[in-house]
């Protein structure tokens, strides 16, 4: 699939203080992302909206904090949100397709590419996806946190071009001597972390923040996607976005796009442990691309199962790079420093690796989503 454009529009700019949809930034928003697709381009949406709308009609004042209550505000709302997506294309002559998600059907390499699928076919349909987490059934545990970071994901899982982060501000601003200045754009390979933002007020509607989006762009680039951060209530811009043009701050594709199990496996499979390793099997793995072995073990943290995904860190816990291991915490701490031969004594049937070279990607200056 071709020329993919992900458009994240966030609660802060659907919804007003109050809980009301703001009908006119969906309805403009939605001519915009119609007119992309009948530009031959293939938009996809992430929208948020669901649990403030939710708790609009429920006559909850603020975000509360626990569980059930966002869930069930999102149970409320989603529906609606999406009745009013569909009456908005329909002015365009183009049917929305509902994806509801959570980070499990991301974890699971058959579910990642089973999404994967589904999205490009009804993309191929000629539909629009709309997609969002699917708060109503999300925990704690299985939770994106926001949905720059599932717009993120999905920009990375559909090879996208532009990943468009709409928010209720212009872009990013940095200090300055008169006050705020909005940065335009953001050198190519800089550590999202060490852009010095200035600090403004929040909205208090969504759940993410300043710091999810500055992650997420950071994913983006890093997998070859360009990302821009702009105001969700402008008038033209999401072609203006699509188009290259300067708008909002933008953080150019810095990485080239890597095969997809290596992309899941570095954004979406989630690390349930640490296995630290000595100077000569940081340099193996690094230099050499060899597969993992006991006798470069010096640690094991975590309770994970064999399947699941590690970080790899060097002797000072700078963090080497993330792959599925081969044996269980348990059965790693039994054959720390151990050459091959005395392992396969020790556990007779295992697997020579504890992570083999073609299930492990090294890590980048983004990180890894967890």
């Amino acid at each position: 699939m071709t020329d993919v454009i992900v458009i994240k529009i966030g609660s802060s700019t659907l919804v007003d203080e109050q809980g009301v949809l703001r009908e006119d930034v969906l309805v403009a928003r939605v001519a915009e992302i119609a007119a992309l697709r009948d530009a031959g381009m293939n938009p996809v949406l992430v929208s948020s909206g669901a649990i403030a709308c939710g708790l609009g009609v429920l006559g909850i004042a603020s975000r509360p904090d626990a569980l059930p209550d966002l869930q069930a505000a999102s149970a409320v709302g989603q529906g609606a949100l999406f009745a009013r997506y569909i009456t908005a294309f329909a002015a365009h002559g183009v049917v929305p397709a509902q994806v509801l998600l959570t980070s499990a059907d991301l974890e699971h390499r058959t579910s990642y590419v089973n999404a994967q699928n589904t999205l490009e076919r009804l993309v191929a349909l000629g539909t629009v996806p709309v997609i969002n987490e699917n708060d109503t059934t999300a925990t704690d545990e299985l939770t994106f946190g926001d949905n720059d970071v599932l717009a993120a994901q999905v920009a990375i899982l559909l090879r996208a071009r532009v990943l468009l982060l709409l928010t209720d501000r212009d872009g990013l601003y940095a200090p300055g001597t008169s006050g705020p200045e909005l940065i335009g754009e953001v050198a190519v390979g800089t550590d999202p972390r060490e852009v010095e933002l200035a600090v403004l007020p929040g909205s208090g509607i969504g759940s993410g923040g300043i710091e999810s989006k500055l992650a997420s762009a950071g994913i983006a680039a890093g997998c070859g996607v360009t990302c821009v951060i702009a105001s969700g209530r402008d008038a033209g811009v999401i072609p203006a976005a699509a188009a290259g043009e300067p708008v909002g701050t933008r953080f150019p594709a810095s990485g080239r796009p890597q095969a997809s199990f290596k992309m899941w496996l570095r954004h979406a499979k989630p690390s349930m442990g640490t296995i630290t390793v000595d100077t000569g099997a940081v340099r193996a793995l690094v230099e050499k691309g060899t597969s993992l072995l006991p006798v470069g073990v010096t640690a094991c943290d975590g309770t994970f199962r064999a399947g699941d995904a590690v970080v790899v860190a060097g002797p000072d816990g700078t963090e080497v790079g993330k792959g599925i291991t081969e044996l269980s915490a348990d059965e790693v701490r039994r054959v720390i420093g151990m050459r091959s031969d005395q392992a396969a004594g020790v556990l007779p049937g295992a697997p020579s690796e504890i992570v083999h070279r073609d299930r492990f990607v090294l890590a980048g200056a983004d990180g890894y989503v967890r």
